[in-house]
């Protein structure tokens, strides 16, 4: 990879990672469309992203540092405490819960999905179907209600982590699934975006745990190099889209996803269109 590759793939990383675009599905499509087809067969480009998303999830982290602290911090309450802690711990339970699923069955077909992530055609066609979950989850929003997320249930909560499940296919947006089945839960944009970006914090240092050491393993220096710079690259872009989003998501509830649905239908077509035809070629 050159300089020039690493910093747009990690400014659109930065944008995407939080936007319900499918930050995966992008990673596939832009060295298609660029036309770096040697990176998208490199064994080090996969763990070249992990170390771009593990820089969004910094950002995620500081973005929402206080939430953190309060969320551990609660542990150390008694559980019949009348203040506001008692909510959040039960919120840092509800996030373990509905973090474990995407864990396992990541795990567990952990070579099927790196399959897929060499696809442009896949990620296309599944991010399109992203785009027709998201005017969906705009219908949804028409009854989205103004639960709090300690309001939820534990299986409420693990429904939630099992949406995410669908992330791990490229073109499925990690964000856009789990706000959606927030939405269906009663929460509301701004109630569900908050659990989704705080959700994504411990499922992304997680994938990171793992595939750093691989690079490592690999002697793969100069990635390492490149995956540092890119990731803190990616991670400031990514906190300014948290922060946008935030106050989208806080200001806009109504078909407030429909925008984005639009978008990733017609890039998905695009690339599924072209995609489709240098197979047929």
């Amino acid at each position: 990879m050159n300089w020039a590759q690493i910093i747009i793939t990690a400014l659109v990383q930065g944008i995407t990672e939080l936007f319900p675009v499918s930050s995966v599905g992008h990673a596939v499509m832009l060295p298609y469309l660029a036309g770096w087809t040697n990176i998208l067969n490199s064994k080090q480009f996969l763990p070249f992203v992990v170390m771009l998303h593990l820089g969004t999830a910094l950002a995620l982290l500081i973005y929402f540092f206080r939430d953190w602290v309060d969320l551990i911090a609660s542990f150390f309450q008694a559980p019949n405490s009348r203040n506001r802690r008692t909510p959040r711990r039960r919120t840092f339970l509800l996030l373990v819960v509905a973090t474990i699923p995407a864990a396992i069955i990541g795990k567990l077909f952990e070579h099927t999905f790196q399959h897929l992530f060499s696809s442009a055609l896949s990620a296309a066609i599944f991010l399109i179907i992203n785009g027709i979950v998201l005017l969906m989850a705009d219908r949804l929003s028409k009854k989205a209600g103004d639960r709090q997320i300690s309001e939820m249930s534990y299986l409420q909560s693990g429904l939630i982590g099992c949406a995410q499940v669908f992330a791990l296919i490229p073109g499925f947006s990690r964000s856009g699934v789990t706000m959606t089945a927030g939405l269906g839960l009663k929460l509301s944009y701004e109630e569900s975006a908050r659990f989704s970006f705080l959700l994504a914090t411990p499922i992304i240092f997680g994938a990171g745990i793992l595939e750093v050491p691989k690079m490592m393993k690999a002697h793969s220096t100069h990635m390492l190099h490149y995956g540092l710079v890119g990731g803190v690259l990616a991670g400031i872009v990514a906190y300014l889209s948290t922060a946008f989003l935030m106050k989208y998501f806080k200001t806009h509830e109504v078909r407030a996803f429909r925008p984005f649905a639009y978008y990733c239908i017609g890039i998905g077509v695009v690339v599924a269109v072209l995609a489709g035809i240098h197979i047929h070629f």
